[in-house]
């Protein structure tokens, strides 16, 4: 996921939305992180989960915005959060439904983590969710918008 992330970085410029949508440990923070690191950002990027957005300076001057939206549950709290949009690179974990009208262009990320259930055990056992392996995830990148056309993006 971090190498996607890097690899996904070379595109990014100022005013790009992505939106991360996937279960929890399915690697969206972990897809941030590659993106920070590619964006050279300064300092740690971790899960905003209880300060809901977090600004990183990056070596090129446009901040990457990490927001974890998991605890909004409406596009006016994301609002209030007066993000910018325009002048930065913002990455919304957990915003699918709530960003309509913040950009007419979009990166919708959508990460799969299989379960890695053997068959000795019953779906959802636990166990699973105890331990989990480190298996690949599937990852599908959906542009939205006139910043995307004829852009080549990652396959994930």
């Amino acid at each position: 996921m971090e190498a996607l992330g890097r690899e996904l970085s070379a595109l990014l410029r100022a005013g790009d939305l992505l939106v991360l949508t996937g279960p929890l440990g399915a690697g969206k923070t972990t897809l941030t992180r590659g993106l920070g690191a590619g964006l050279e950002v300064r300092g740690q990027v971790a899960s905003p989960t209880f300060v809901l957005a977090r600004t990183h300076p990056t070596a090129s001057g446009v901040p990457l915005v990490h927001v974890d939206a998991y605890r909004l549950s409406s596009e006016a709290e994301l609002d209030d959060l007066d993000l910018d949009y325009e002048g930065s690179i913002v990455v919304v974990e957990w915003g699918a439904g709530l960003l309509d009208g913040a950009s007419d262009s979009w990166l919708d990320v959508v990460i799969d983590r299989p379960t890695g259930a053997r068959a000795d055990e019953a779906p959802g056992d636990p166990a699973d969710l105890a331990d989990p392996p480190d298996e690949p995830r599937r990852v599908a990148i959906t542009p939205h918008g006139p910043r995307w056309a004829g852009v080549a993006l990652p396959t994930g």
